[in-house]
Parts: structure tokens; C-alpha cells; sequence
């Protein structure tokens, strides 16, 4: 059988290596077109991942297995089910448009700049495909690696403060998870991911673990209050770097909710879900309020991320199929939303090396074809039927309502907020009298500009009119997730 899963990880990673082998600053044509070859080259490979998945079935695919480290029984072993497959998907797509994104972008150190970004696509399809908790956790602490770099050398005037600050945050959440693997591989001898889930654990014991992976996931979610990493991070990150981490990273955190929280440590999750969809429910309201009143429009989306995410927590703990499936969904939608809207930002930054409202306005008049992109994008942000936006938060709202009315109008107040801070953003950027001589001149969208927002265009809309293939391909294992959630181990 054809290693899919390998060539998915080490694909990208060995282009990445290619590139900093033989591109050079000097020829960096060179480096763009190996870094292209290469990301196409990794998603190609996936492609049969989802054209030969089984729905049908909620066992692992693909899967391969391999001694590594036989003493402790560490192994190489992969395998993807319908929750994790689309993201391999996602991640692989998205590669490609990022290096597409800093084509003629990025002109120092081109090679390390697309070489950053293909060995991190490699290892974060790793965190999604790894079966041992050690082979997790070795790929959940490298990929932040490759974000360290884009943003402390390529990033704005702050990108070191913010660059640090993203790296600690999210390396201390992850200590303890470390504890917990530990832990887990002590009760069971093991490190195989799926036999953890039949592991019997006193209430005590899964309250600590259920913390200690809380920790971890939570600050890559991130949730409130973990979250002030994240609008650092995206204003200084360049364009590529903020695509790749609202797409793919944040999700990673919401992955490791539904493959460790809530399979292992089902008790806990119980006992403590109130509070997660407490915290949730701050993330979309609060954080929707303080996404209204930013003058950066980075800053701006970066907030209204992590509202957007606060819908994946909420539906993961309301322990209904409508829910994990609208949080997955959801997940999926905002990894399509966030990155056109930081890419939005980026062609504007590109002609005119702002990120302040205050700064534009009357675009339209110059560049009608880009404002037209961005409205669809806006409205997906503000969750406008008809887009990939409102699915997952429709399912999330629907789901929340059956379990409590008050926690599904709670959650629902945020389509306002959206609606709010999105169109508004949009309003005072795109339309209006040409304020600033500089808009003036600016120029409209090229050729791989346009053809590169279509493709996200596509995407929101697809999934927006036809969320099917998606929610049948996860359907099965989101029933068998809440089968083993729904089993006590007291």
C-alpha cells in the first residue's frame, strides 16, 4: 500500500530542505519554483487520502506502523479517520497558496521564507496523522520552529517581542501536557493514542490530565483568557505567516480537544464542560466587543478569530453530533475565512505599507475588483448564509439551543458582533471619498492576486452552498467520538 500518510509529512519537509539546499538570495526564481513544485507536490499526495477514504467506517486509515523506539514502546505509527483527514487536506491546500501568496511578496531570503513554511505544513500534518503520543508531541513542539522564524525575521517592527511571546505561550501550555503523556504511558504502558482512550482513570486522575491538556490546546486555540499571544503575533507576522497560523495552527488546538481531551478523560470533561462553555461563550461575545474597536485591521481579524473559535469549544462540550460536527466544520470554514482576510489586508499593506482604517477608505474607486473579493469575505466573517461562515456556526447555534436556549441566544449574539465589526471595517476601508492621495494610487489586483483569491472564493462558497462531502466524510467518527465520550470510566 502506497505511504500516504509519510509522504504527506516528509514530502514537504524534504522540499523545504531542497530548497534551502540549492535555492539562493541570488537566484530566487529558483527557490520560488522548487518551493512551488514542492507544495503542489504535497498536496497531490493527499489528494487520495480523501478520494479513497471509507466513510463508512470510523477506524484509523491509512495507517502505518513502525518500532522506533521499542524500549519504551515508542512507535512510529500514523493513520487518519474523518476528523483528521480534512485537516491533512486543509493544511497540504494551503501550503500551496501561501507560497503562491509570497511569490513576488517576499524578495530577502526567499529560500528560508518558503523553506520555513513547507517544513512546518510536513510537521504540523504530522500532529494531525500521529497515533503515539511521543511521535504527537515531538511534531506539536517542532512546528513551532518554523512560526518562531517567519515572524522574528520576516515580521513587522515588534516581530521579536511577538515572536517570543507566541513561542512561550504556547511552549509553557504544552509542559504539562508532556506530564500527562508521561502519566498516561505509567497507568497504561503504552503510548499508543487509541489505547489510552480504554484506560480506566479514577475522577482525580483525569481532572489532572483533563488541566493538564487543557493547558496545551487552550492557549493554541487560543481561548479567552490565553488568547493576548495571538493579536501580537498576526500584526507582526507577514502576510504568509498570519494565512498559515489562523488556518491551520489555531485548529491544532481544537484537534487536540476531540483526539485527547475528550476521548480520554471523558469523566472530567463532564464534570468541567460548564466551565469550558463558560469560557466560550466570553471568547465569542467579549472578544467580539473588543474586535469592534481596533484601529489595526490585523488586530481586528486576529479578535475576531478568536471569537470565531470560541464556536468550535462551545460545540465540542455540548456533546451532540450537531455540535462537534458544526465545531469541525467550523474549523474548517475559518481556516478558509481568516486567511483570505489576512491575505485581503496583505495586498492593501503591499501598495500602501499600512494596516490602519484610518488610513484607507474610498478603495473601491480604485480597485473594484479586490473590493469585490473582500465583501465575500467580510460577509463570510460576519457568517452570511450562502458562505462556509454560516454552516458551522448554524450547527453550533442549533446544537446550543437544544442543550440550553439561553447558551444558544448567547451564542447567536456574536452573527451580530460579526456583522458589526466586520462590516463596518469593510465600510471604512473600501468605501467613501478617496481621502488619502496615496488609495489614489493604488493599483488593483494582478493576475495571481486575482486567481489566488478566487481560489478562496471557491472554497467559502462551496463550502457555504454544499457543506455535504465534508460532514459526511466526519459524520461516522463524530458518532463513534461520542460513543467512547458517552462511556464512563468510573
Amino acid at each position: 500500500m502506497t505511504p500516504y500518510l509519510s509522504l504527506a509529512i516528509w514530502v514537504p519537509i524534504v522540499a523545504g530542505l531542497a530548497v534551502l539546499g540549492f535555492g539562493r538570495d541570488r537566484d530566487a526564481g529558483f527557490a520560488r519554483w522548487i518551493a512551488m513544485i514542492g507544495a503542489i507536490a504535497g498536496f497531490v499526495v493527499t489528494v487520495p487520502l480523501y478520494l479513497h477514504f471509507d466513510a463508512s467506517t470510523s477506524a484509523m486509515q491509512f495507517a502505518e506502523y513502525a518500532d522506533w523506539v521499542p524500549r519504551f514502546d515508542i512507535h512510529y505509527h500514523v493513520g487518519v479517520d474523518g476528523i483528521s483527514v480534512l485537516f491533512v487536506l486543509l493544511n497540504s491546500l494551503m501550503t500551496v497558496l501561501v507560497v503562491w501568496a509570497g511569490w513576488e511578496v517576499i524578495t530577502t531570503r526567499v529560500a528560508q521564507y518558503m523553506a520555513a513554511f513547507l517544513i512546518m505544513s510536513g510537521l504540523m500534518n504530522g500532529v494531525f496523522v500521529a497515533l503515539d503520543g511521543v511521535l504527537f508531541y515531538i511534531f506539536f513542539e517542532a512546528m513551532l520552529i518554523p512560526m518562531y522564524l517567519i515572524i522574528g525575521i520576516w515580521g513587522g517592527p515588534n516581530r521579536v517581542y511577538a515572536a517570543l511571546k507566541f513561542f512561550l505561550y504556547t511552549l509553557l501550555g504544552s509542559i504539562l501536557m508532556l506530564v500527562a503523556l508521561i502519566y498516561l504511558y505509567s497507568v497504561s504502558e503504552s503510548f499508543e493514542i487509541l489505547e489510552w482512550y480504554k484506560v480506566p482513570l479514577e475522577m482525580s486522575a483525569q481532572v489532572f490530565l483533563f488541566v493538564a491538556f487543557f493547558l496545551g490546546f487552550a492557549v493554541k486555540v487560543p481561548m479567552w483568557p490565553v488568547h493576548t499571544w495571538l493579536p501580537d503575533a498576526h500584526v507582526e507576522a507577514p502576510t504568509g505567516g498570519s494565512m498559515v497560523l489562523a488556518a491551520i495552527m489555531l485548529k491544532i488546538g481544537g484537534y487536540g480537544f476531540v483526539r485527547f481531551i475528550l476521548p480520554i478523560v471523558p469523566d472530567a470533561s463532564r464534570y468541567l464542560s460548564g466551565f469550558i462553555i463558560t469560557l466560550s461563550l466570553i471568547a465569542i461575545i467579549y472578544i467580539g466587543f473588543v474586535a469592534i474597536v481596533q484601529p489595526d485591521m490585523k488586530k481586528l481579524i486576529a479578535y475576531s478569530s478568536v471569537s470565531h473559535m470560541g464556536f468550535v469549544t462551545l460545540g465540542f462540550f455540548l456533546y451532540s453530533q450537531l455540535g462537534v460536527e458544526g465545531g469541525l466544520v467550523q474549523m474548517l470554514s475559518h481556516g478558509f475565512v481568516s486567511a483570505a482576510m489576512f491575505l485581503c489586508v496583505g495586498v492593501m499593506y503591499d501598495r500602501l505599507h499600512s494596516r490602519l482604517i484610518a488610513d484607507y477608505g474610498g478603495v473601491v474607486n480604485t480597485m473594484p475588483k479586490f473590493a469585490a473579493f473582500m465583501m465575500l469575505f467580510a460577509m463570510a466573517n460576519a457568517g452570511l448564509p450562502g458562505t462556509s461562515g454560516f454552516v458551522g456556526e448554524f450547527l453550533v447555534i442549533l446544537a446550543a439551543v437544544k442543550f440550553n436556549f439561553w447558551i444558544g441566544f448567547g451564542a447567536a449574539i456574536t452573527l451580530i458582533l460579526a456583522a458589526a465589526y466586520s462590516l463596518w471595517m469593510y465600510k471604512r476601508v473600501i468605501f467613501g471619498a478617496i481621502a488619502n492621495a496615496n488609495v489614489a494610487a493604488m493599483l488593483d489586483i494582478g493576475r495571481r492576486e486575482f486567481w489566488l483569491l478566487a481560489v478562496f472564493a471557491a472554497a467559502v462558497l462551496g463550502i457555504g452552498i454544499w457543506p455535504k462531502p465534508l460532514i459526511d466524510v466526519m459524520h461516522v467518527s463524530v458518532a463513534d467520538l461520542l460513543q467512547v465520550v458517552a462511556r464512563s470510566k468510573l
